[in-house]
C-alpha cells in the first residue's frame, strides 16, 4: 500500500515540476519585454531632449538675429516708416517668443521677455521723438488770458478735467522702464475713458490710480498697469503685451499676446491670451475668460492680429512655484458663478 501510494504521488510531483519549468520562460520573457520597453522609453526621452535642444538653439539664433534687426532700425531710424517697420518686426519677435513658451526654460523665457520690454520702451521713445511738434496758437492764448486765469484759480478742477479729457503723455519711472507713453496717472475715484482713435497702436500706461474705473476702447500696442488700488480696468485687444506691477484689489479685462503679472495681490483677471500667462511674486490672483465687449470690438480684434480662437486664459506659469504636480497656491480659476459681471 505504501509503495502504491508513493508511486501515485510521483506522477503528480513530476507534473508540478514540469509546470514550474514551463513558467520560467514566461517570467524571463516578461522581464525581457519590460527591459525592452524601458530601453525604448529612455531612447524616446533622449530623442525628445535632443528635439527640445534643437528647438531651443533655433529659437536663440532666430531671436538674437531678429532682435538685432529691430535694434538697428530703432537706433538708426530717421523716419516714421523705419520705426513702424521696427514695430512690425517687434510683433514678429513677440510671436516667436509666444510660440516657443512650451519648450523654453524659465530663465530663457524671462530673458526674452525682458528683452522685448526694453525694445518696446525704446520704440515708444522713438515714436515720441519723431512725432511732429504741435504748433501753439499764442495769440489766441493771449486773448483768452483772463479766462485762463480764472481756470487757474481752481487747480483741482483743472487737474480733474485734464485727466478726464486729454492728459499729457506720461513718463515711466522706476521699474516700469523709460519712455513717453499715453495714459492716466495720480487719479482717485474717477471714471476714465479713451476712444479707439486715440489708442490705436499706442503704448498705454496707467499708474498711481485708486478706486477708478478705466475703459480703453480700441487697439493699443502695449498696456501697463502699475501701483493701482481697487480699480476696474477694461481694455480692448492689445497687440503685444500687458504688464501688471504692484497692484491690489483690482479687476482687469484684457485680450493680448502676453500677460505678465508681478508683485500683485487679490486681483481678478478676465483674460484672452495667445501664450501662457505669467505670474511672479503674486498672491490671490484669479483668472476667468475675457467677456468685455463694446461696439467695434470685432474690428479692433482684426487690427490687433490676435487669434480669437486661441485662448490660454487658464494656462498660467508661476515663476515662484516650480512643483509641476501640485497646483500653485498663488493663483486660481475664478468660480463660474462669480464670472457674471455687468461691466457698464
Amino acid at each position: 500500500m505504501e509503495s502504491a501510494s508513493c508511486s501515485a504521488a510521483a506522477p503528480n510531483g513530476a507534473v508540478g515540476s514540469q509546470r514550474d519549468r514551463s513558467l520560467v520562460p514566461e517570467r524571463l520573457q516578461r522581464r525581457e519585454q519590460e527591459r525592452q520597453l524601458e530601453v525604448e522609453r529612455r531612447k524616446q526621452k533622449r530623442q525628445n531632449q535632443e528635439v527640445e535642444e534643437e528647438k531651443s538653439d533655433f529659437f536663440t539664433a532666430a531671436f538674437s538675429r531678429e532682435r538685432a534687426a529691430v535694434e538697428e532700425l530703432l537706433e538708426g531710424g530717421e523716419s516714421m516708416e523705419q520705426v513702424e517697420e521696427a514695430a512690425a518686426r517687434l510683433q514678429g519677435l513677440q510671436k516667436l517668443l509666444n510660440d516657443s513658451v512650451l519648450f523654453l526654460a524659465a530663465y530663457d523665457l524671462r530673458q526674452g521677455q525682458e528683452a522685448l520690454t526694453q525694445l518696446q520702451a525704446t520704440l515708444a521713445v522713438r515714436r515720441q521723438e519723431l512725432q511732429p511738434k504741435k504748433r501753439f496758437a499764442f495769440k489766441t492764448r493771449r486773448k483768452d488770458a483772463a479766462s485762463a486765469a480764472k481756470v487757474d484759480s481752481a487747480p483741482g478742477a483743472l487737474a480733474a478735467k485734464d485727466n478726464l479729457a486729454s492728459p499729457q503723455p506720461l513718463k515711466e519711472e522706476g521699474d516700469i522702464g523709460s519712455g513717453w507713453v499715453f495714459g492716466f496717472s495720480n487719479v482717485e475715484s474717477q471714471v476714465l475713458e479713451k476712444r479707439a482713435e486715440e489708442l490705436h497702436q499706442r503704448d498705454v500706461l496707467l499708474t498711481e490710480l485708486s478706486k477708478c474705473t478705466v475703459r480703453l476702447y480700441g487697439n493699443p500696442n502695449t498696456l501697463r498697469l502699475a501701483k493701482a488700488r481697487s480699480c476696474t480696468v477694461l481694455c480692448g485687444p492689445v497687440s503685444t503685451s500687458v504688464f501688471l506691477e504692484d497692484c491690489s484689489d483690482c479687476v482687469l479685462a484684457v485680450a493680448c499676446q502676453q500677460l505678465r503679472v508681478h508683485t500683485t495681490r487679490d486681483t481678478r483677471i478676465f483674460l484672452q491670451v495667445t501664450s501662457r500667462a505669467i505670474v511672479e511674486d503674486c498672491s490671490g490672483i484669479q483668472f476667468a475668460p475675457y467677456t468685455w465687449s463694446y461696439p467695434g470690438i470685432d474690428k479692433d480684434f482684426e487690427g490687433s492680429g490676435l487669434d480669437r480662437s486661441k485662448n490660454n486664459w487658464n494656462d498660467v506659469d508661476d515663476f515662484n512655484w516650480l512643483a509641476r504636480d501640485v497646483a500653485s497656491p498663488n493663483w486660481s480659476l475664478l468660480p463660474e458663478e462669480e464670472r457674471m459681471i455687468q461691466w457698464d
